[in-house]
């Protein structure tokens, strides 16, 4: 399965840092019905055997609304899952070793902050990008900010498609039409909501207006 530029345009990243007495596979669904078009899912607070087994719901969850759903990060848990693809950091593993692991069919997702990371990524087989923090953040302690001008330059310097990723709110996301991106990806702004489908469903008119601007 590779993607479509389309299937980029709300990309939701699951945090179950909000999940009180709710499970993550009902909040993963909420953000699929508010208009979430892929979903990535990470899981760093549990065991290997407890994401594995949290993965192959959320996977079949995402194969009912024929969503894309790709791993954050452990290539092993995918390939051994069979997601839909994996999203790596420039520390993970080098795009062209992940696609070795993988097969030339999944999905592979690089985060970048430069273009010369970005070209990299693309070089070594990366079928879209995530670039940030392009808005500061509290999710990722050690994301570097990336400029709008940075942002453009690395839409320009490559020809996958590059979602912005970063403290993106419905307060801000227009900020970003005109740089070439074709989609954002949220974590709090649709999963720290009390309205997981209502958060998703405004953030999804908001990313359709910007995309097209």
């Amino acid at each position: 399965m590779k993607c479509d530029k389309k299937d980029l345009l709300l990309y939701a990243v699951t945090d179950r840092s909000w999940l009180g007495e709710d499970t993550l596979y009902h909040q993963v669904e909420e953000a699929i019905l508010g208009g979430a078009t892929f979903i990535q899912l990470r899981g760093k607070e549990l065991s290997q055997e407890a994401f594995l087994e949290e993965a192959k719901e959320i996977k079949e969850l995402c194969r009912k609304y024929q969503i894309p759903f790709v791993i954050n990060d452990n290539v092993e848990i995918a390939r051994e899952m069979d997601a839909d693809g994996v999203h790596v950091g420039q520390s993970d593993m080098e795009a062209g070793n992940v696609r070795e692991v993988l097969g030339p069919d999944k999905i592979i997702g690089v985060s970048a902050q430069t273009v010369e990371q970005a070209v990299l990524a693309e070089q070594r087989g990366a079928d879209y990008l995530g670039v940030g923090a392009v808005f500061p953040t509290g999710s990722k302690a050690d994301a570097e900010d990336v400029p709008l001008e940075t942002l453009k330059a690395i839409c320009q310097a490559v020809s996958i498609p590059v979602i912005a990723i970063g403290g993106i709110s419905t307060g801000n996301i227009l900020k970003l039409a005109g740089s070439g991106i074709c989609g954002i990806a949220v974590i709090s702004a649709i999963f720290a909501k009390p309205d997981i489908r209502a958060a998703a469903a405004e953030l999804r008119s908001l990313a359709e207006k910007m995309v097209q601007a």
